[in-house]
């Protein structure tokens, strides 16, 4: 706030310095100068051309010198490293992530995002948002040069009162025509650099945009990639709840065999109904899932809710994960992540406009104009003594709104500032995300590998369980215990092989990577 006041105050006293500028005024000349009028049209048009074709001047007329601040990238709160950098399986090494889902070679993840990028609604409409900047861009770049421009036609034909004052005191034609065409055009000059001003933050809000589009895009490629992980889990999920709905089927053979030859009672029977029914009423639960996912995955795809043949193909196997990951260091997350790139480029947008509120303080100076052709018959329209016209300067300075420009200036800080402070919490944020995601990858894939060895002693003994119990050496309660533990296990373990390809796609979404 003390840099804006301080910058409010050197061009205050630069305007101060310029009070002595010359009262405005126009001339209208008569159709007997046209040749002064001309004269003066072409000296303005020599300045025009001079301000924006010579080098240096143009050079300057671009970026020279403009009222408020200057726009500086602001510190960024980001770590030196990353919290689990000793680990073996984190790699600091520069991230070349622009098609990081290829680590889980499946062809059928790489044709989903490919299809997803050309035809995925929401990203198309931060396409049209780019080009809606890139329009006002060009509108603002227009303001350098004559704001107002338009061409005037019109035919009119008068006539007076004879009773009317003061016509009918005097001796005057009471009716005639009159003919009109010609141009008027409005230049503002840009002396204190509001429009230049204008155009940078055009331009920052272009490429903010821009940004905006790029941070689409990398969660569009996640949610795809979590999506299909997640659609090939519960299909994991479902194969296991039909092995053992068959297991359990041969189970209950088992008993009902024994119990109609009297050598087990009913509560044996009843206890193995009981437990294939519980496996059998997951199914359902994972179909519905498998169908939400399926639908979901189709909007991202820009597709009506579908079957999609694509998923059919492939390995139909939750894709594996790679036993390294490459992160880089938490300070590219500046150039990586586009939410924080957004979050700087609509903060240099701000600044901008700091600077055009403070233009407001000083006097608008500029150069108005017109010429044209007039005549009472349309036969004379076009002859040299038809010409007509106007030209000259003029000043525009709201004194006495010094309190409503200043507060302007002040409100326009403080967007400022909440932009900045907006741009340092998107900064902490996205450090937070890249570390949770980073050990929520480093523990899920530990968890998945326990849960690996525990599945795999559960499956044996439910075998050995089921022998024994054959044999009459254990009781059917032995069995039962067995067989819902496999069905916890087995179904944990998939769900949790799903979590850690989810907990990579993550990683690489909070790392930035895919645009």
């Amino acid at each position: 706030m003390a840099a804006v006041r301080w910058l409010q105050g050197k061009a205050g006293n630069r305007a101060a310095a310029n009070t002595s500028s010359p009262v405005p005024f126009s001339g209208i000349i008569s159709n007997s100068w046209p040749q002064a009028f001309l004269g003066t049209a072409v000296c303005c048009a020599g300045l025009v051309l001079l301000l924006t074709g010579c080098g240096s001047t143009r050079q300057w007329w671009e970026n020279g010198w403009k009222v408020g601040p200057n726009y500086g990238p602001p510190p960024a709160p980001v770590a030196n490293d990353w919290m689990d950098r000793d680990h073996p399986n984190v790699i600091s090494e520069p991230v070349d992530d622009c098609a990081w889902w290829s680590v889980f070679q499946d062809p059928v993840l790489d044709a989903l995002i490919e299809t997803a990028y050309r035809d995925n609604l929401t990203l198309k409409i931060a396409m049209q948002r780019i080009m809606e900047a890139r329009a006002q861009l060009g509108i603002a770049r227009g303001s350098l040069f004559p704001q107002q421009q338009q061409m005037v036609a019109s035919y009119s034909r008068n006539e007076f009162s004879d009773n009317a004052y003061p016509f009918g005191n005097f001796p005057i034609r009471m009716h005639f025509s009159d003919w009109i065409l010609g141009f008027d055009a409005a230049w503002e000059l840009d002396i204190w650099g509001q429009i230049r001003r204008g155009i940078e933050s055009a331009d920052a809000n272009l490429d903010a945009q821009i940004a905006s589009y790029d941070d689409i895009l990398v969660i569009l490629q996640a949610e795809v990639a979590a999506v299909y992980v997640q659609l090939r889990a519960i299909e994991e999920r479902l194969s296991l709840a039909h092995k053992n709905v068959e297991l359990q089927e041969r189970t209950l053979d088992i008993i009902q065999h024994r119990f109609d030859e009297g050598i087990v009672n009913e509560l044996d029977l009843r206890q193995a109904r009981s437990a294939l029914a519980a496996t059998r009423s997951l199914i359902p639960a994972l179909e519905e899932g498998h169908r939400k996912a399926e639908t979901g995955l189709c909007i991202l795809l820009g597709l009506p809710p579908q079957h999609l043949p694509l998923l059919a193909s492939g390995q139909q196997t939750i894709p594996e994960v790679p036993p390294e990951i490459v992160v880089g260091i938490p300070a590219e997350l500046l150039e990586r992540r586009p939410d924080i790139r957004r979050a700087e480029l609509e903060a240099a947008a701000q600044c901008a406009r700091i600077g055009i509120a403070i233009s407001e303080l000083y006097p608008h100076i500029g150069i108005s104009g017109n010429i044209a052709v007039n005549a009472e018959h349309f036969k004379d329209l076009f002859g040299w003594d038809s010409i007509t016209g106007s030209v000259g300067p003029g000043l525009q300075w709201n004194i006495l709104n010094y309190g409503r420009i200043r507060n302007n200036i002040l409100i326009q800080d403080a967007r400022f500032q909440q932009l900045l402070l907006q741009y340092q919490n998107t900064v902490l944020k996205a450090n937070k995300e890249a570390e949770d995601a980073i050990v929520a990858f480093l523990k899920e894939k530990i968890r998945a590998q326990l849960l690996a060895e525990g599945v795999q002693e559960t499956e044996q003994a439910t075998q050995l369980a089921i022998l024994q119990y054959e044999q009459g050496f254990i009781d059917y309660q032995r069995v039962l215990d067995t067989q819902r533990s496999l069905v916890v296990q087995q179904d944990s373990l998939a769900e949790s092989r799903g979590k850690v390809a989810l907990n990579l796609i993550a990683v690489y979404k909070t790392l930035g990577g895919g645009w």
